[in-house]
C-alpha cells in the first residue's frame, strides 16, 4: 500500500514523474533515509528552515551529509544575516513535523526555496514527502519548477 497525501495528489494532478518511497515512520535524517532507500546520501536532500530578519523564512534544500552555509545563503539572498531556528520553531513556522518538512508541502505558502546547486548533478533527487516515513524521488528540474526555486551554492561539509 503506497502512502497517498497532498503531495502525491499534487504531483499526480500536475503529471509530474515521481516515485514515493516509504520509510520507517520515526524521524530519520537524510543520511539514514538514503541507507533505507539504497542510494548515495548526497542524493537525498533535506529541507532546512532559515529565518530572515524581516521577511518570511526561506527553505534551503541541501544534500543530506552537508550543512547550510549561513554566510553563503545570506549573500545569495541579498540579506545581511540569516539564522537557524530551533526544531520547534521550524515546526511552528511551517506547520510540519521535523523530519517531514518539505518544499513540496509548502507550495503557495509564501516560502522562498533555494536548492543547493549539487542537485543539478543528479537526474533524480529525493526530498521529504511532507510527512515522516515518506520520501519522494523526482527530477531536480521538476522540484525547482514546482517550488519556484533557484539553485545556489549554499551548503558546506559538516
Amino acid at each position: 500500500m503506497t502512502i497517498t497525501n497532498n503531495i502525491t495528489r499534487f504531483l499526480d494532478a500536475r503529471k509530474v514523474a515521481y516515485t514515493a518511497h516509504e520509510l520507517p515512520a520515526e524521524k530519520l535524517g537524510a543520511v539514514e533515509s538514503a541507507q533505507h532507500i539504497g542510494v548515495s546520501p548526497e542524493q537525498v536532500f533535506k529541507t532546512i528552515v532559515i529565518v530572515r530578519e524581516k521577511k518570511k523564512p526561506v527553505l534551503a534544500v541541501i544534500p543530506g551529509p552537508r550543512v547550510v552555509d549561513l554566510k553563503l545563503l545570506a549573500s545569495f539572498l541579498g540579506e545581511k544575516k540569516v539564522s537557524l531556528p530551533t526544531e520547534r520553531e521550524a515546526e511552528q513556522l511551517t506547520g510540519l513535523q521535523a523530519g517531514g518538512i518539505s518544499p513540496l508541502a509548502l507550495i503557495n505558502k509564501g516560502f522562498q526555496v533555494v536548492i543547493d546547486s549539487a542537485a543539478q548533478g543528479y537526474d533524480q533527487v529525493f526530498v521529504s514527502g511532507g510527512q515522516r516515513g515518506l520520501d519522494i524521488r523526482l527530477s531536480a528540474v521538476d522540484l525547482a519548477k514546482l517550488t519556484n526555486a533557484r539553485f545556489g551554492n549554499i551548503s558546506k561539509d559538516e
